[in-house]
């Protein structure tokens, strides 16, 4: 049937793809040659660096200042359990002081 058309379409299309990568080789190790463009390149590369230094350096302060409010949250956490259990024990010893009078007036 077409399948011979099919198969040189198809290899066609290889051949194209595999020579753009031939050419963009090509165009890369010529620029590499080229001493102002590799100066160019390193450079360029080391900015890179620098900008990524930097962000990470504000990623890691970013993540000191949030363990620093987790520890302050889980100090007041801390801190309201300890009240709401006095408050509560206090309610308590009022509740059951109040019910021992209760008892008295009525024993009376």
């Amino acid at each position: 049937m077409n399948t011979r058309p099919v198969v040189l379409v198809c290899l066609l299309i290889v051949l194209i793809i595999t020579s753009q990568f031939e050419w963009k080789q090509q165009i890369e190790d010529a620029a590499d040659a080229d001493p102002v463009t590799a100066r160019r390149r390193q450079q360029v590369l080391a900015k890179e660096d620098a900008v990524k230094e930097k962000i990470l350096l504000s990623q890691e302060k970013n993540i000191q200042q949030l363990n620093e409010l987790i520890e302050s949250l889980q100090r007041q956490l801390l801190h309201c359990r300890g009240s709401n259990k006095t408050i509560h024990t206090t309610t308590i010893a009022a509740t059951e002081a109040s019910e021992v009078d209760g008892h008295e007036i009525i024993d009376d």
